[in-house]
């Protein structure tokens, strides 16, 4: 338990920043800042590279809520 509980912080930060990362790929690639801050709008086109990481950061983040939400229950 005491594992999972130190696990779900790192997971969460670690996959906001690597979301953040290919954030700034597409940003550094495309110089459009203005669909990263219109996100509601579908504007973003990532190549196969940004994609990946950007999925890995959120993957990051759903499973550390998945390990919040069964700690929470579990206790």
């Amino acid at each position: 338990m005491y594992f999972l509980a130190v696990l779900e912080p790192i997971l969460f930060w670690g996959g906001l920043i690597v979301f953040l990362i290919s954030l700034g790929m597409y940003a550094g690639r495309t110089k459009d800042v203005k669909s990263i801050l219109q996100f509601w709008q579908p504007t973003i086109v990532f190549n196969q590279l940004e994609n990946k990481v950007n999925r890995i950061g959120l993957a990051m983040m759903i499973v550390a809520v998945v390990i919040r939400v069964t700690l929470f229950v579990m206790l």
